[in-house]
């Protein structure tokens, strides 16, 4: 589990430094947005990851790694909100969003040694696209949740969600790569 971990590591840094030079040139705007907004946007990068996996045609010169990527960024987003709350403002420094980034992915990644502990790393015999899949399950879970207000009878909470679609999402990148 030694390597998975600098594997995730390195995965975490180029997306942490998008994030943070998005965040020079953006501002945090991305703080008003609202829950369902966000979830949104990363199910359209997944359905462009699903599309890309399906097609033979690609017409945007993208591929999968700069979607996962925002797959995670949005994630982390998304988990600061659900902290913070939305704002009609940005009103986060760089250095302010990146402490929470930051804090966020070390609560995101201890979750991920817990359960690659449990499952035995599991995710390193699946395919790329059963992550994809799996990205897109845990959204149209989170939907329903947002729905249904948040309530829930039996099931975890939506950053659980969110938690694992960046694990997923960092899962794939680290198998990309290898190929």
């Amino acid at each position: 589990m030694q390597d998975t971990s600098k594997q995730y590591d390195a995965v975490i840094k180029t997306c942490r430094d998008l994030f943070i030079k998005k965040m020079s040139d953006y501002g945090s705007a991305w703080r008003i947005l609202r829950l369902p907004s966000l979830t949104d946007q990363i199910f359209i990068k997944a359905q462009r990851i699903r599309g890309l996996q399906q097609n033979e045609v690609q017409k945007v010169n993208e591929g999968q790694e700069s979607e996962f990527i925002g797959i995670i960024n949005y994630c982390v987003m998304a988990l600061i909100q659900l902290e913070k709350g939305v704002v009609e403002q940005p009103d986060l420094s760089v250095e302010e969003a990146t402490k929470l980034y930051d804090e966020k992915i070390g609560h995101t990644k201890q979750l991920m040694m817990d359960k690659n502990h449990d499952y035995g790393e599991a995710w390193r015999d699946m395919r790329v696209s059963s992550l994809t899949d799996l990205i897109l399950q845990k959204l149209l879970r989170v939907k329903q949740i947002e729905d249904n207000q948040g309530k829930t009878l039996v099931s975890e909470g939506i950053d659980a969600n969110y938690q694992d679609m960046v694990n997923y999402a960092v899962f794939a990148l680290i198998l990309l790569e290898q190929d």
